[in-house]
Parts: structure tokens; sequence; C-alpha cells
């Protein structure tokens, strides 16, 4: 991982500041940084030994850098508004991003019309089009993402396509156990395919230039370290203090607000803001933590190779029916090889295998069976995450809103991704969500 890193504030003592935020993710920094114009005194808070929160990378003594978390940023992200010295270390790139479907093609993400609609043939499409009208007719009834889809693509396709299996992947559990509302966010495309009005329309229509379109960037090719450490500059002569891998204790109220107990030392503050896992910030109050709310956690197997792929995009999605992982994505084609390797990650989540080595092998014989990587495939470094997402099941976010009242009864702000149980899967949604949450001015 790059060693630059934030001065660490020393805690010898208790020092008083006006706002404490626990977490130094996204929604921890640009909360720093809406505090700190304000004119208050903050200081960002966190165990982990970096800032980025789960934007976390890896990188080997060949050179090879890898890393946890999303890639991708947008040269327009309303992040840049807190921090625009970020986009100088912004790599611009031209990603694509494909699918490995169930009858083992590498084709359009999330669907395509030619190979899912038009390739089943004319009983599949009588199939398709059969069950869309089945499900609009006696599947009204929504009671989570497994009802949604179907009833806008239809049970069959449904299966075909491969996205209930990519569901079940991306979710951890079954999409019929999935948060209706969670599913609304996060699968509103699925209307674009939901009558075949739409789908000729899809089919045929040509792209049309709308004025200028937002530039598609990434970390730099050190890692996340190098991306981040301007931003903590930047907080840093506003005045922000950062305290990494601090070991937080508790919170306990006290005659000034709140005193946040580290390993070695105590810190103080009128107000506390949250962007950690809930179940964290329950556990620092000693408020009993509300146990349906679980999280993914993820794998990450880092390989370097040399060979045949198989395919060119380089964001490749598993809607297949076999295998456990749930994406890959080629960074050499983005950085360049190294040693005239490519590279790339691979994203499992932790459940049916349980172990780097069970998500290697299980890896290994899925790709094998669809002729992808044929040549050296060499596993490099891995990583295991907890706490990577929240997992949506039926009831959680009414289960996470019943916790968050709780936290603020206690007087803790809980906002963010991980803080608020939310769905938030760009840079941009992170950044506008706490906007919303504590103001922009």
């Amino acid at each position: 991982m790059n060693d630059a890193k934030p001065h660490i504030m020393p805690v010898s003592s208790i020092q008083y500041f006006d706002v404490v935020v626990i977490g130094s993710g996204i929604s921890g920094l640009v909360s720093a940084s809406i505090l700190s114009r304000k004119g208050d005194r903050v200081a960002v808070v966190d165990d982990y030994d970096h800032v980025g929160g789960n934007h976390i990378d890896w990188s080997s003594p060949e050179g090879y850098t890898f890393d946890i978390g999303s890639l991708i940023f947008q040269d327009d992200s309303p992040l840049l508004r807190h921090f625009p010295e970020l986009l100088a270390h912004y790599i611009p790139i031209n990603p694509s991003w494909g699918r490995l479907n169930p009858q083992g093609k590498i084709t359009d993400y999330p669907i395509s019309i030619r190979d899912d609609i038009v390739g089943a043939g004319p009983i599949g499409l009588l199939r398709i089009f059969g069950s869309v009208l089945y499900a609009r007719l006696f599947c009204r009834r929504l009671d989570s993402a497994r009802d949604f889809a179907r009833f806008w693509v239809g049970g069959y396709l449904l299966h075909r396509s491969g996205l209930e299996t990519y569901m079940r992947r991306f979710y951890g559990i079954s999409p019929d156990k999935v948060d209706l509302e969670l599913a609304r966010k996060r699968m509103l495309w699925i209307a674009e395919y939901a009558s075949l009005t739409n789908l000729i329309r899809l089919a045929f229509k040509r792209k049309k230039s709308k004025g200028r379109k937002n530039r598609q960037m990434a970390r730099p090719k050190e890692g996340y370290a190098a991306l981040y450490q301007p931003a903590v500059e930047t907080l840093q002569n506003a005045g922000v203090a950062f305290k990494l891998s601090a070991s937080m204790k508790s919170i306990r109220k006290s005659p000034f607000g709140f005193e946040l107990c580290l390993a070695d030392g105590t810190i103080a503050s009128n107000r506390i803001i949250s962007t950690v896992p809930i179940e964290v910030a329950e556990k620092l109050c000693g408020i009993s933590p509300s146990c349906s709310l679980t999280t993914i956690t993820l794998i990450s197997l880092y390989f370097s190779f040399s060979g045949d792929r198989g395919f060119e995009r380089p964001i490749i999605y598993n809607f297949s029916h076999e295998g456990s992982w749930k994406r890959l994505t080629v960074y050499s084609d983005f950085y360049g090889r190294v040693m005239d390797r490519e590279y790339f990650a691979v994203e499992v989540i932790a459940g049916t295998v349980a172990s780097t080595e069970q998500a290697e092998a299980d890896f290994r014989r899925h790709v094998a069976s669809n002729r992808m990587f044929r040549g050296d495939l060499k596993l490099e470094g891995s990583q295991t995450l907890t706490n990577a997402y929240p997992i949506y099941s039926k009831g959680a976010a009414d289960d996470a809103a019943d916790a968050i009242v709780r936290l603020r009864d206690f007087g803790i702000e809980s906002l963010g991704r991980q803080g608020a149980f939310n769905y938030q899967p760009t840079a941009r949604v992170s950044t506008i969500d706490v906007e919303t949450a504590i103001g922009k001015h």
C-alpha cells in the first residue's frame, strides 16, 4: 500500500473540538469539508490506518496495484466541489462493461437485446413475452426485489439473462428476501426493457450527442492513498485534525457534550457525526446492537495473467448460474501491463465460499469451464473485507431507521453508506447525500 498518509494527531490529553467525524471515507471527508468551511473545529477519527474508508489498495513487490472499492469516478462529480485538487490525480479512462451470461458468452451489461432476447429463438421469444404478460396480469403485488424484476421483465428472461442469479450474488441473499425499496433504487434501468415498444426502440436507436458528457476517471496507478492525500492536506490546512489507527473504545456523554475514548487518550466535542457501520456506532455508545442489520464480507483475489483471456472489455460481471465471483476488473487495461503481464481483481461474496483458497479454486474452475484466462494465471495476493456494504434484507431499512433514531436520541448523527445503511453506488451519490444531511453551507 502507498506510504503517503496524513499527519497523525497525537492525543496526550483531552482535546476539544466543535465536531468529531467518525470515519474517513468519502462521507467523512465531505462532512469535514462542509463543517470546516462553516468555521467549526473538526477532528476526523478512524480505526483504519488510512483515509478513503473501504477504498483500499494493495500493492505487490512486482509493481501491481489492486484495490477494493469503486475504481471509476467522473470529472463532474460533486466531490470535486469540495476537493478540486483530486482532478489532477485521476487517470482518464474509457471503460466498457460486459457480463458472462448463463449461456457462457461475454455480452452486453446489464442485458443484451441480441443475445438474451433475439438469441432465445422463436420459442424463447414467445416464452419471454408470455412471461411478461403473465407477470403484468397476475404478479402485480410487489414485495421483494425478485417481484420487482419479474414484474418488468418476466420470470423467463429474469432467469435466462442471469439477472436473478447476479442479484443473489450482489445482495448475499435470495432476491425474494431483498427489500423492495432498495430494488427500486438499484434496478430502475429494468423499466427500459419493460415493453415491446421499448425493446424495439432500444434495438434500433442511434446514439446522439447531447452536448458534453462527463469523463470517466480512475484512481492514480499508485493507489487510493495517492488520490486522497491532497484532500487530507486541504482539510489539514483548513484546521481539520486527523486521528487514524485510533482504536476507538467508547462514546460517553459529558458536561461539554461527548467524550470519544481512544486507546491513547480522549477527544471531546459538542457534536459527533458517525459514518461507520451502525452496529459499530451502537457498540461505542453502549446501545444494544441491531442484530438484524447484516453486511457483506467481500473476498478480493488479485491475479496476474499471460495468455488469451477470452474477452476484450475491462469490467466483467458474472451473470452465469455457476461460480461464486461477482465482478472482475482488468486494471492493466487502464494502467498498462507490468512485466508484459495483465493484472486484474476478482470480487467474491463470502458465503458459498468461506476462504481465499476456496474462492480461488472456485474461480479457476469456473473461468476454465468458460474458456477464459487460458494461459499462466497467478494469484498475487488477496484481501478480505468485512462490512463491505449492507445486506438489504426485508425489514432491514426499517430496523436501520429505528437504530438511527436511537443513536440520534443519544446525540449521534449517523449518515453515509454505512452510517445510514443506504445504497450509495458512487462517490457522487455519497457526496450529495452528505450535503443533504448536514447542509452545503
